[in-house]
């Protein structure tokens, strides 16, 4: 994460990566919508504005975070199909 961005520009950013996740979550992982959004909320936490790293998990994709709380660590080889995201998550923002 830019270290310039403005709290504002962050916390914008974590609400996009949090509707993400729990749409991958819902429509891959099968979760119903209460347990998708919380499951996203668990995954992206807020984080202070002077925590160390704050950000660092943007640097993934939600979707592969999601993959990977879904099919586990190599889910790239059990599913090369799901190795880039979906049109339809493409389309969500």
């Amino acid at each position: 994460m830019a270290d310039d961005w403005t709290e504002d520009e962050y916390v914008e950013y974590l609400h996009g990566e949090r509707r993400s996740f729990a749409w991958v979550m819902q429509r891959y992982g099968s979760f119903t919508p209460a347990e998708a959004e919380a499951a996203a909320l668990k995954h992206y936490p807020y984080e202070a504005s002077d925590a160390p790293f704050r950000g660092l998990i943007f640097h993934d994709l939600s979707w592969h975070w999601a993959m990977l709380a879904i099919h586990g660590g190599s889910y790239w080889v059990e599913h090369p199909e799901l190795v880039n995201p979906s049109p339809e998550y493409e389309a969500l923002d």
